[in-house]
């Protein structure tokens, strides 16, 4: 160990900490306690989750399924979320969880937890940004589609278009460094806090020619019946778990304050932090998000919205964009149209925010050489300090995976069931293994102390549990159109990643890499620094 770092992590400094794992200080480190926590709740985006995944919820079980659903989601996440935190702060890398993974593991088993664990969070990574950029080309369609005044017109071609035009802006954006991306998520916090604010303020006193929906329908007065949705699928709880999707889509990301950390001042206690008060804001404050569009759903039927006959509520919740009709109904167009535009806003920060994450995961990954081509998503711009090849390779894998809307009308539930499930996954190994080999965990200054084992089984029998439920069918019948093509997504990134490591990457694959000597470190620093 190099002189001077046999003290508590906590007496370290920030390089001196990066310096013990193993790693140069390569990366810009710049950014405050706030903006670590603002990238995680800029990614987690209730204004992105909680409205693209509206009409999912609509058509699973409705508003009780997304209200309840928010909260035990919710309450859930925030178990995995302090048992990921405790972690971070004893480890505050790039790499985050895969690192995590490796050097919690138990024997020699390090390389392969530490494999599988990178692969799941790259697919869940790729698979978020898709998912959050997906998002905001339907709030665009739908601007579109309301200031033309002509209804809903655009084609799937159109949208797709649409994607690629916003992950471009936002790989752009990415490669002007990291100052510029924490100032937009520093603004982009009060722009979602704010903007909730707005527009259920907005939703709640607008309407006077209808009267909001009562509190029964909310929160489901009638029963089982409250939930059984118009997916096709006939028995009501199962039609209620899988509409857990909206909540638990939304409360992902949040791992980003750990790939982060290495630009992060104060990283072992700023990183945790994010992670944790990134969760419980989103969970007040997606609440009463929900509470307030669901309020503003019609009532009485028929209703015209924009021009467009809408016969029954049905109709309301298989709409393209069903939360942006919502809002031309109970504020009108005009006031319709800037409330998208808020939305549209927050929406394409959390998409930036997202590429941000996954790049840094992906520069890490390549770091240790675990991926094909390491050398060149490993590479550091000099003049910005970011990996500007690992940004594009985000945002350009984000629209493959989107292109299959195309011709699968259903194709964003299955992305953001793949995010859920890549991620997920990649958070609960980590948190496992330090269940079960707790004599490898050195705590950082983070501490769950008696807590941990509770919190974190509890953790762990969840995300088995909703990782299950999502790679099952979601609409009734099943055809090519309504098929949820996450378990396929999985299973081939499962296999990659198997095949490859059982005929090669076990032979080479020893996990995280130290990178050098403390004079091996400097040098490179050096290097970077000229």
């Amino acid at each position: 160990m190099p002189e001077g770092l046999d003290r508590p992590l906590e007496m370290m400094s920030d390089t001196e900490q990066l310096h013990h794992l193993g790693y140069a200080q390569e990366l810009n480190r710049s950014m405050s306690k706030f903006s670590n926590f603002a990238i995680s709740f800029t990614i987690i985006s209730i204004l992105s989750g909680c409205l693209t995944l509206y009409g999912f919820g609509l058509e699973h079980g409705g508003p009780p399924t997304m209200l309840w659903g928010w909260l035990i989601v919710g309450v859930l996440v925030l178990f995995a979320g302090f048992s990921m935190a405790e972690i971070c702060s004893a480890f505050p890398t790039a790499g985050g969880l895969y690192y995590w993974a490796a050097k919690l593991a138990p024997g020699k088993s390090g390389p392969i937890w530490s494999w599988f664990t990178g692969w799941f969070n790259l697919l869940g990574q790729v698979a978020v940004t898709a998912g959050i950029s997906f998002g905001a080309a339907f709030s665009v369609s739908a601007f579109l589609a309301i200031f033309t005044n002509q209804g809903y017109w655009l084609s799937r071609g159109h949208t797709i278009v649409i994607l690629a035009i916003i992950l471009a802006a936002q790989g752009l954006l990415n490669t002007f460094g990291i100052r510029l991306v924490a100032i937009l998520n520093n603004i982009s916090v009060w722009w979602h806090l704010i903007g909730v604010a707005l527009i259920v303020a907005i939703l709640f006193a607008a309407p006077t020619s209808h009267s909001h929906q009562s509190i029964g329908f909310l929160f489901g007065s009638s029963g089982w019946h409250a939930f059984e949705g118009l997916s096709g699928l006939s028995i009501p709880f199962y039609v209620f778990l899988v509409g857990l999707l909206n909540a638990q889509y939304t409360f992902t990301g949040y791992d980003a304050s750990a790939h982060v950390t290495e630009e992060t001042l104060h990283a072992a206690v700023a990183g945790p932090k994010g992670i944790v008060n990134s969760i419980w804001i989103s969970l007040v404050a997606g609440f009463i998000l929900l509470l307030g569009v669901s309020m503003a759903i019609p009532h009485v039927f028929p209703v015209v919205i924009g021009g467009t006959n809408f016969p029954n509520y049905a109709s309301i919740a298989t709409a393209t964009v069903p939360w942006a009709t919502i809002f031309e109904f109970a504020a009108g167009r005009v006031t319709a149209e800037i409330l998208i535009l808020i939305v549209i806003g927050a929406q394409f920060y959390c998409g930036m925010s997202s590429v941000t994450a996954n790049s840094r995961m992906l520069f890490a990954f390549s770091r240790d050489g675990a991926v094909p081509f390491s050398s060149y998503w490993h590479h550091i711009s000099k003049r910005s300090h970011v990996p500007v090849h690992s940004a594009w390779f985000g945002a350009i894998g984000a629209f493959i995976l989107s292109v299959p809307y195309l011709w699968s009308a259903v194709a964003y539930g299955a992305v953001t069931s793949i995010a859920v499930i890549g991620l997920y996954v990649a958070y609960l190994i980590p948190v496992f293994l330090r269940r079960i080999n707790g004599g490898a965990f050195h705590p950082g200054p983070f501490k769950l102390n008696k807590w941990g084992p509770l919190i974190g089984w509890i953790a762990i029998v969840w995300v088995v549990f909703i990782c299950i439920i999502l790679l099952l069918p979601q609409f009734s019948p099943i055809t090519v159109s309504t098929f949820n093509y996450a378990p396929v997504a999985v299973l081939a990134v499962l296999g990659f990643a198997g095949i490859w490591y059982a005929v090669s990457a076990r032979k080479w694959f020893k996990g995280p890499k130290i990178q050098g000597s403390p004079e091996e470190l400097a040098a490179i620093e050096h290097e970077l620094s000229v």
